[in-house]
């Protein structure tokens, strides 16, 4: 096997996230979900804009926050993801490449638009997501570079992908390509109410080898096994070949074997701002460190630390050099 030009190779929906703060009754009148992701459409997403209040602008989608963190921490991502050839495109593939994530997806031309997720953040820092998909259901098997997902060591994918089907494609293309050059391949569950929809075709990528390594957060491992506690989806994921990387919010993250199950405890924060990607970022540090063949426990300190940062500000970006943080922190990196 050829020595790998990436680390990471995250594929994912390319969105511009539109953030506000509000407050739970909003929720409550919009008969929204709190915590959740839905899909809308052109009309929704103009009169759900209308009600939001003062917005912040930034780059997002979870694989793209993903890659970001990796390059903050110093290592080499790469990210698939589909634009338009458009405004908000533009600042997207600025933001991504500025971060030094290499990104070379061809954009939509003439078509639909950049994609945006409207993210409305309560006081607790829980969001809520309402998403725009656009170009990204145009992403499909001709947007994946065969050379890039054969030179990166992990390629990571998001389970939004599985909501259009010619993204649902690339994401098993990409995978084949990966193992058959002895890489190894990583999804992310994306949100408990995603887990329910594919929930059987994401238990037979278990089954069947298309996983190597899986992300998920407590409601989303209990929903992928219909587990009613913790304790039981974990036992369930013990009968998998995959290594399963939990996070816990406040109470840390967990890695689970077959043969044994690691926890770390989270960093501690001075004040929850906003929880968007926090998920997302805990999957770089965690990466970084797996690649690097740092131990279990080391490479869940890295994600902790990673999340810990990435809530303590508006956006799902890192704002400091995660390397640097981790340094200061004491951990290796």
């Amino acid at each position: 096997m050829t020595e790998a030009k990436f680390d990471v190779l995250c594929i994912g929906n390319a969105i511009c996230d539109v953030l506000a703060h509000i407050e739970d009754d909003f929720l409550v009148n919009e008969s929204l979900v709190k915590g959740s992701m839905r899909l809308i459409d052109t009309d929704e997403a103009v009169r759900l804009f209308d009600k939001m209040g003062q917005t912040t602008r930034v780059s997002g989608g979870s694989a793209g926050n993903t890659a970001a963190g990796v390059a903050s921490l110093g290592g080499k991502p790469a990210f698939f993801g589909k634009l338009a050839d458009d405004d908000l495109g533009d600042s997207y593939a600025h933001d991504m490449k500025a971060t030094g994530v290499h990104f070379d997806t061809p954009r939509l031309v003439g078509d639909d638009p950049t994609a945006y997720s409207m993210i409305l953040i309560s006081p607790d820092g829980e969001r809520t997501m309402n998403t725009y998909l656009g170009a990204c259901t145009k992403f499909g098997p001709s947007d994946v570079d065969e050379a890039v997902v054969a030179g990166a060591e992990v390629t990571y994918m998001e389970g939004y992908l599985w909501d259009p089907e010619e993204a649902k494609k690339a994401f098993l293309h990409a995978a084949k390509i990966a193992h058959d050059n002895g890489r190894k391949v990583a999804i992310t569950l994306s949100d408990s109410f995603c887990v329910d929809r594919y929930r059987g075709e994401f238990q037979n990528m278990l089954n069947d080898g298309t996983l190597d390594i899986m992300f998920a957060n407590e409601h989303e491992l209990k929903a992928l096994f219909e587990a009613a506690d913790l304790e039981t989806a974990v036992e369930a994921a013990k009968d998998f070949d995959v290594l399963t990387v939990v996070t816990l919010g406040e109470n840390g993250a967990m890695v689970v074997t077959q043969d044994e199950t690691i926890k770390v405890p989270a960093f501690p924060v001075d004040e929850v701002v906003d929880l968007t990607g926090a998920g997302d970022l805990f999957a770089s540090g965690f990466l970084y460190g797996l690649i690097r063949d740092f131990s279990h426990e080391d490479s869940l300190k890295l994600g902790s630390l990673a999340a810990s940062h990435v809530i303590t500000h508006v956006g799902p970006r890192p704002q400091k050099n995660l390397r640097e943080l981790a340094e200061q922190a004491g951990l290796r990196v």
